[in-house]
């Protein structure tokens, strides 16, 4: 088998080999290299010692000495080179206590997390497989090397890695190691949330998103997410459904372009639907205010798994409007429309309306036809809106503060209510986006508010 190296990767193998030492590639650039698919880093691990690999490259970073790794740079990029190591006795099921530096690539391997990771490859040797990762790839599977309950005692993020990949891959989890992870799930706790973020992610934008049902069912959402589970566990028996919420939330998701702020959403948008559970007396369900509910939760959440503000802001403002109805979004509608699109976004409103389609797709065929006509005016009306060059926001007003104040109109205060009260009016009639009659208008509030 031959995998194409880059010519640095292959230079930094070339000369530590020449001073005596072994290097190879290894783990994920061997693993993406084999099924074809780009490999986003180039690792390499080498017999050498930290200082033995500082001493051969002229510009090299201490990126961690501990653990063995220096990163060359080539050209102004990384390559990590890491010693051959065996990794100390685990405490905290996130991190050796220690590592202890070894000549044997085995011993390296050993310590890796699944077989399709543990596999090495230079020039001149060729592949190392020693735990059978050609085999699992080969059969699609996620397993761990050696036992598996060691490798989750050892690092209880890999359970969640083990979900990520089956997702990334469209692989399935053997089953001991699908054991070991509903058996070791609640070590996940001792993870980091910004660990745990970063997993949840590639998972979510991944081909098969719906692997989140496996860390629903081995017990891993129950720790980091609890409210998915609570999900799952919520019936919705209403006429535009046929899924519980949860497992409407997970074809809403599946459906949706895989993009991280639409996937995020997806995940959340029905997360207050369990709280705001009523049955009236003809037994239907109904989630009475469960999009704004769900915007105050979903930002705790958010928050507690360690997501950016801007992401946080995005994903609780789809949230927050992806319930609104668009009954006639043309004609007399179009000024609802204008209004959605100031209150959301001008930039985030397309997004919420491949939310609220992806919504309707995960439902039932009540009203379906009814619901995607009614999006699909929607979506017209949008561009038609931007064509006109409507007014959306306040800096689109045909007037300003400062021409306000020039009028006699002092008080800020005062100021911003005008402002306000004149884009309320252009938001229904574009047409009054004019400087003279925005100024006969405002000339008149303010003498009404005198």
């Amino acid at each position: 088998m031959h995998i194409s190296i880059p010519k640095h990767a292959s230079d930094i193998i070339k000369t530590l080999s020449s001073h005596g030492y072994e290097a190879f590639v290894v783990g994920g650039c061997v693993r993406d290299s084999i099924l074809g698919k780009e490999p986003a880093d180039w690792d390499i691990t080498t017999s050498a010692l930290p200082e033995q690999v500082k001493a051969l490259f002229p510009r090299t970073i201490d990126t961690g000495l501990k653990h063995g790794t220096v990163t060359i740079m080539m050209d102004k990029i990384g390559y990590e080179v890491t010693t051959y190591r065996i990794d100390g006795t685990y405490e905290d099921h996130r991190r050796p206590n220690d590592v202890t530096f070894t000549s044997s690539l085995r011993e390296d391997l050993m310590r890796r997390d699944f077989t399709i990771n543990a596999m090495a490859y230079n020039e001149e040797k060729g592949l190392v497989d020693l735990f059978g990762g050609i085999q699992d790839l080969n059969d699609r599977i996620i397993r761990c090397v050696g036992n598996p309950t060691e490798r989750f005692d050892e690092d209880a993020l890999r359970m969640f890695r083990a979900v990520r990949f089956a997702g990334q891959l469209n692989f399935n989890i053997e089953k001991e190691t699908l054991a070991a992870i509903e058996a070791q799930h609640a070590f996940l706790k001792d993870v980091s949330a910004e660990r745990i973020q970063i997993e949840l992610l590639k998972l979510l934008i991944s081909g098969h998103p719906e692997m989140i049902r496996v860390a629903y069912e081995t017990g891993l959402t129950s720790v980091f997410l609890p409210e998915f589970d609570r999900m799952m566990e919520t019936p919705q028996n209403n006429p535009h459904h046929i899924y519980s919420v949860g497992d409407h939330t997970i074809h809403a998701v599946e459906t949706i372009a895989p993009n991280p702020i639409l996937r995020l959403t997806m995940l959340l948008h029905d997360i207050a639907k369990p709280e705001t559970r009523s049955t009236d007396e003809n037994g239907i369900d109904h989630f009475y205010d469960h999009n704004e509910a769900g915007a105050v939760l979903s930002k705790t959440i958010l928050r507690r798994l360690k997501f950016d503000n801007q992401t946080t802001q995005m994903v609780t403002t789809l949230i927050a409007h992806h319930d609104i109805r668009f009954n006639d979004a043309l004609g007399t509608g179009r000024k609802h429309v204008r209004r959605v699109i100031h209150s959301v976004g001008e930039n985030l409103f397309p997004y919420l309306l491949d939310v609220m389609e992806a919504d309707i797709s995960a439902q039932s065929d009540f009203m379906r036809l009814k619901k995607l006509t009614a999006l699909k005016e929607t979506r017209q009306a949008y561009h038609e809106i931007l064509a006109a060059n409507d007014c959306l926001t306040l800096k689109d007003l045909k007037i300003n503060g400062n021409q306000l104040k020039a009028l006699g109109i002092s008080e800020g205060k005062i100021i911003g209510a005008i402002l306000n009260a004149l884009l309320s009016q252009v938001l229904n009639n574009p047409e009054l986006n004019d400087y003279e009659k925005l100024k006969e208008l405002a000339l008149k509030i303010y003498q009404e508010v005198q």
